[in-house]
């Protein structure tokens, strides 16, 4: 193997043969140094040396780029890592994964909350579920609003959602003292709002931290930090439900609502003690007046079939069959009942009670319930509880099985309410829905 001095000219003037795939030159003043030209690549500087027992070639460089001064350096180099029992190939390996750890480590550094949010809608879901429910999802979207939008109700415009400020946060930044600053500005507006908006966006971090692709620059626990939690408001669990005394009041209320479809809605949940959203997804395939059953869409399964008590029946019967649900409404974008509180309300100030949510009627219910004498396990059956989830448990009953005791419920709730009902004449065919103030004049 020939060797030269390399100079410029020498380097500049190296050629391949046109019958030759590859050509060598060798420098005399650096061992392994060498010049390697192809018939229509460009010339590059190269190292070859041994290493182990076996031969090995480096790449240095684009011999039009590299000094020549420099390429004997780097190639001398080379040699001194030989000499020390490594490796150079795995170092100019390990010298590339870092450089582009390096700059993917600078690229995650740069991203935001904002650049990963639409993808956590898309792709994130509860804990042991295969994806958010429409509501769930619909509050996370109003919570990172940016807002500046007319308002449905009412004049103005909508304010930012209290999740919309992190929303230009780098992932990289957000830690306890961020959120903790991020929390104190958004309580002063609501302290309940911000601590929901908290406890969704530890969802996000959950999220991203079993991700490959932002595990390393989030930090899950920055919202458990202790300077947040301790400025929490109490999380008080609520425990309204109807008194035996207000059910008149309550349903004379409800009766007089303008709004024939929410009285009814409401009505049902007292009824039944089904979730609000179960019982406005019901459509009228879902009822079997013939057979007298009623299928939810449960929360806890995928449905759940319940008997459709004598009084419920006729009630329903009373909708106007506007579209596919049994609570239609034709200002609703999905078609069917969206929100009774402003409806529940009214009735609420009618019969001068404070204090009673939507879900308290399924809180009423359970409690009637067991006034009425009914199992516990057919109760929480009939609410769609998981039988772990009661202190007993329970053996699921038939349809046949719970239908009695649902009457019980139904029965011990009109009278309690003062609402009369035929049930011997329902029984038959017939049995008409009166209202307290029929009773009352009559």
């Amino acid at each position: 193997m020939a060797k030269i001095s390399f100079t410029a000219p020498r380097v500049a003037g190296f050629t391949c043969p046109s019958d030759r795939g590859q050509a060598f030159l060798w420098d005399a003043k650096t061992p392994g140094l060498g010049l390697r030209v192809t018939p229509r690549g460009a010339p590059a500087f190269i190292f070859q040396g041994v290493y182990q027992g076996k031969s090995l070639r480096v790449t240095i460089g684009d011999a039009t780029a590299w000094r020549i001064p420099d390429a004997q350096a780097k190639a001398r180099e080379l040699q001194r890592l030989i000499d020390e029992g490594r490796d150079p190939r795995a170092v100019k390996a390990e010298a590339i994964a870092k450089d582009v750890a390096q700059r993917e480590a600078e690229r995650l550094e740069a991203v935001t909350v904002g650049d990963v949010w639409p993808t956590y809608l898309a792709e994130g879901s509860p804990k042991r579920r295969a994806a958010w429910k429409p509501r769930y999802r619909a509050d996370l979207e109003a919570m990172s609003a940016a807002g500046g939008v007319a308002k449905k109700r009412g004049k103005g415009l909508t304010r930012p959602g209290p999740l919309y400020p992190l929303l230009a946060l780098p992932l990289a930044d957000v830690n306890e003292d961020a959120l903790k600053s991020w929390y104190d500005r958004e309580a002063k507006a609501g302290k309940h709002q911000a601590a929901r908006a908290l406890m969704m966006f530890r969802g996000f971090l959950r999220w991203c931290s079993a991700r490959p692709a932002y595990r390393s620059v989030v930090d899950r626990d920055a919202g458990k930090a202790a300077s947040i939690v301790e400025v929490l408001p109490a999380n008080t669990r609520r425990t309204d439900a109807l008194e035996g005394a207000q059910l008149p009041g309550w349903w004379g209320g409800v009766e007089e609502l303008g709004n024939h479809t929410a009285s009814v809605y409401l009505r049902a949940l007292l009824l039944t003690g089904a979730r609000r959203e179960e019982l406005a997804a019901l459509r009228w395939a879902d009822i079997d007046f013939r057979w007298k059953k009623l299928t939810i869409a449960d929360k806890v399964d995928a449905t759940r079939t319940i008997p459709l008590t004598p009084y419920l029946g006729r009630l329903l019967a009373t909708l106007p069959r506007v579209n596919d649900f049994v609570f239609a409404s034709t200002s609703s974008k999905t078609g069917r009942i969206a929100d009774t509180r402003a409806s529940h309300s009214k009735a609420l100030e009618s019969a001068g009670i404070d204090g009673l949510t939507i879900h308290g009627l399924r809180r009423s219910f359970s409690l009637l319930g067991e006034a009425a004498g009914a199992p516990a396990g057919a109760i929480a059956q009939v609410m769609g509880h998981k039988p772990s989830a009661t202190a007993e448990g329970y053996r699921p009953r038939s349809v046949d099985a719970l239908r009695p005791f649902l009457s019980l419920i139904e029965r011990h709730i009109l009278e309690k309410a003062g609402v009369p009902f035929d049930f011997e004449a329902a029984e038959q065919g017939g049995g008409k829905v009166v209202s307290i103030h029929q009773k009352k004049s009559a």
